[in-house]
C-alpha cells in the first residue's frame, strides 16, 4: 500500500478498525480520549502489534539462501526480480497504527503505564524499520500520523544514519521504560535489548563489508546491548536431555530458559502452521540442505571435515559419521528416529531435492498433516546474542579469548563439541570457507580466522531460523547464489542403503527401471540430477542461469507507482 493512499485515512477509519479489531465500545462513542484511558485499553490496542510485525512461522522456518534449496527458488535468489509496480514490502499500514498510540497514550493518566506502552510502541516501530532498513536501505522515516494535507506524504527517503540512529534511539527507550518481566510471548526489556544487539551487528557488519562510514558506532551497540542482557537478563542455553538442541525447537511450548520470545501457536486456539508437512511432503518446497553448507559442519573432535580426504566423495553414510552433533539434531542422519517412534528412518529423496532431510522442528507424526505443527518459534533467544557478541566484537578487533568462552564455547558445549580457540583459529584460517566458491573472500585482517569461525558457528547454529539471507547481505557475500546448488554425492547407479541400517531406501537408475526392494525409485535425468551423468552430486536448479549484481541486488527495489505517487521524490535504489 502506498504511502499518499494509506496515510489519507481519517480518525473515524481508525476507530472502525479499533472496534473490529478489539471488539470494544460502538463507534459512536469511540475516540482517542475515550479509548486511550487506561492500562487495559493500551494493551488491547497493542497485541495486534504482535500480529502485524512480528515474523509468522513460514518466515522464520522457510528462509531460502544458499543453505536451504528449496523448490522453486525466491526470485532475489534465482536473480530474477524485477521492479514491481506495488507491493514489494514497501508497506507502512502497520506503522500508522503504531504512531497513533504514540500520540494518543498521553488520554493514560498513569505516568508508568504510558511509558511502558510508548516503550512497546517504540519497540515495535524499531522491528518495523530494521526490517525496511535490511530491504531497502534509505526509507522515509515517519514519526506521527500523517494526515490527508500533510506535506511529508511527499518527503524523500531519509538518509541511512538517520534511520539507523532513530533505530537505536526508539530501543533505547524501549530498554529504559519497558518491564523486566520475563514471558516468551510478550516484549520486556530484555527483548528490546536482543533487538539491539541485532540491529546493532547487522547495521555494523553491512557498513564494514560495503564500504559505508561508522560501523564502530553500531558494533560498539550491539556489543553493549549483548552484554547487558548477558550479564542481567538470567537466560541461559537450555541443557536437558540427551539432544537439547533438537528438543529446544521440537516442543510446543517455547522453553524461557533460552528463548526470549516466541511466536505462540496452539492447536486447541487453531494457531498452527505447516512446518512439518514443509519437510515432509513432496509438493511444499522439498526443502534440503546444500552440500556447501552441510560440509560446514566440523567433526566431533572439533576438526574442519573438509580437512579430511576426499571429503568432496565421501556418500551419505560415510560423510556424517563423528560429527557436530548438531547435524543430526537438523537433518535425518542414520540412526534417526522420529519423536514418539522406535524404527530409524532414512532421508526420504521424494521430500527433499538434495538429499538432505530437514527435521529441526519436527514434533511427532501426526503433526505432519498439512497445517498441523504447533511448535512456537523462537524470534529471539539467548544463543542468537552469544553470537552477535562474538561477532561484533572479532570485527571491531576487541574479542578474547575469555569472550569467545562466554559464547560461541557455550553453545559447542552444550552439544559436547571441542571448544574453540581464538589463537589457533586466527593462525590458521579456513581454506574452505576463505573462497569465493563457498565461503567469504572479503575477509581479512588478523581476526580473519575466528571472525570465518563465528560465521561457521551462526550459521550451524541458526540453520533454520531466518537468519541467512540477510547475513549473506551484509557480508557483501551475495556471488555465493550463482555457485550451484549441490546435493548428496553418489558414486554410481544402483542401490543405497542410506541410513546403514541393511535394507535398501532409494535406487538410482537410467533406461528400464530395475528389480530392487528400494521404497523409491529415481530416474537420473529426469527425476534427479547428477553433476557428472552417471554420477555425482544431486545439482537442484542447474537450469537457471543465476546472476546476483554487486552494482544492485544487496538491496530491493522500491515500487514504480509509489515512485510516480511522490512526483518523483523517491528516488530508485541504485540501477534498478
Amino acid at each position: 500500500m502506498n504511502i499518499k493512499r494509506y496515510f489519507i485515512g481519517v480518525l473515524i477509519i481508525l476507530g472502525m478498525t479499533v472496534a473490529c479489531d478489539l471488539d470494544k465500545t460502538p463507534l459512536s462513542a469511540l475516540s482517542p480520549e475515550t479509548f486511550f484511558s487506561t492500562e487495559e485499553e493500551l494493551k488491547l490496542y497493542s497485541n495486534k502489534f504482535y500480529q502485524d510485525i512480528l515474523p509468522e512461522a513460514s518466515a522464520i522456518y522457510g528462509e531460502n539462501a544458499d543453505d536451504i534449496v528449496v523448490t522453486p527458488l525466491s526470485t532475489a535468489v534465482s536473480g530474477q526480480r524485477t521492479v514491481p509496480a506495488t507491493g514489494g514490502g514497501w508497506s507502512w499500514t502497520a506503522l500508522r497504527r503504531i504512531n497513533y498510540l504514540l500520540e494518543n497514550s498521553h488520554h493514560t493518566p498513569d505516568l508508568r503505564v504510558r511509558n511502558e506502552y510508548d516503550a512497546l510502541a517504540k519497540f515495535f516501530r524499531a522491528y518495523f524499520y530494521f526490517e525496511k532498513l535490511k530491504r531497502f536501505g534509505e526509507v522515509p522515516w515517519f514519526n506521527k500520523v500523517l494526515g490527508s494535507q500533510d506535506p511529508d506524504l511527499f518527503k524523500p527517503r531519509d538518509s541511512r544514519n538517520l534511520v539507523a540512529d532513530s533505530i537505536l534511539q526508539d530501543l533505547d527507550f524501549a530498554i529504559q521504560y519497558l518491564p523486566t518481566t520475563k514471558n516468551v510471548y510478550r516484549v520486556n526489556k530484555w527483548t528490546a535489548l536482543a533487538l539491539k544487539s541485532r540491529v546493532g551487528l547487522f547495521e555494523g557488519t553491512f557498513r564494514k563489508y560495503h564500504g559505508i562510514d561508522g560501523f564502530e558506532k553500531y558494533l560498539t551497540a550491539s556489543v553493549e546491548a549483548s552484554q547487558e542482557l548477558i550479564d542481567n537478563g538470567g537466560y541461559s542455553l537450555y541443557r536437558t536431555g540427551t539432544e537439547p538442541y533438537r528438543d529446544l525447537f521440537a516442543n510446543s511450548k517455547a522453553i524461557g530458559q533460552e528463548v526470549i520470545l516466541a511466536r505462540d501457536y496452539d492447536d486447541v486456539l487453531s494457531l498452527v502452521h505447516d512446518v512439518q508437512n514443509f519437510q515432509n511432503s513432496s509438493t511444499k518446497g522439498r526443502p534440503g540442505l546444500s552440500k556447501s553448507v552441510a560440509n560446514y559442519y566440523l567433526t566431533s573432535s572439533g576438526g574442519r571435515f573438509t580437512d579430511l580426504p576426499n571429503y568432496d566423495k565421501m556418500e551419505f553414510v560415510e560423510e556424517t559419521k563423528n560429527r557436530d552433533p548438531r547435524m543430526a539434531q537438523t537433518i535425518r542422519t542414520p540412526g534417526y528416529t522420529r519423536i514418539g517412534k522406535t524404527t530409524p528412518v532414512a532421508p526420504n529423496l521424494s521430500y527433499t531435492v538434495t538429499g538432505y532431510h530437514f527435521t529441526k522442528y519436527s514434533m511427532e507424526e501426526v503433526y505432519d498433516a498439512n497445517n498441523k505443527s504447533i511448535a512456537d518459534m523462537p524470534i529471539f533467544r539467548i544463543a542468537e546474542v552469544y553470537l552477535n557478541l562474538a561477532e561484533a566484537k572479532a570485527e571491531l578487533g576487541t574479542l578474547t579469548q575469555e569472550d569467545l568462552n562466554k559464547t560461541i564455547n557455550l553453545l559447542r558445549s552444550r552439544v559436547s563439541m571441542p571448544a574453540l580457540n581464538l589463537a589457533n583459529a586466527n593462525a590458521n584460517p579456513d581454506p574452505y570457507l576463505s573462497t569465493g566458491e563457498y565461503g567469504f573472500p572479503n575477509v581479512t585482517g588478523p581476526n580473519k580466522g575466528v571472525i570465518l569461525e563465528i560465521r561457521r558457528e551462526r550459521t550451524v547454529e541458526l540453520m533454520m531460523e531466518g537468519f541467512r539471507y540477510y547475513d549473506i547481505m551484509r557480508w557483501k557475500a551475495g556471488k555465493l547464489f550463482e555457485k550451484p546448488f549441490l546435493g548428496m554425492y553418489f558414486s554410481r547407479l544402483g542401490n543405497f542403503d542410506l541410513d546403514n541400517n541393511g535394507t535398501i531406501d532409494v535406487c538410482l537408475y537410467q533406461g528400464t527401471k530395475p528389480s530392487s526392494t528400494a521404497s523409491i525409485f529415481l530416474e537420473v535425468g529426469k527425476d534427479i540430477i547428477l553433476t557428472e551423468g552417471d554420477k555425482g552430486y544431486i545439482e537442484v536448479h542447474g537450469n537457471i542461469h543465476r546472476v546476483f549484481r554487486e552494482d544492485r541486488d544487496y538491496l530491493y527495489p522500491i515500487p514504480s507507482e509509489e515512485i510516480n505517487l511522490s512526483n518523483n521524490i523517491l528516488k530508485q535504489n541504485p540501477n534498478w
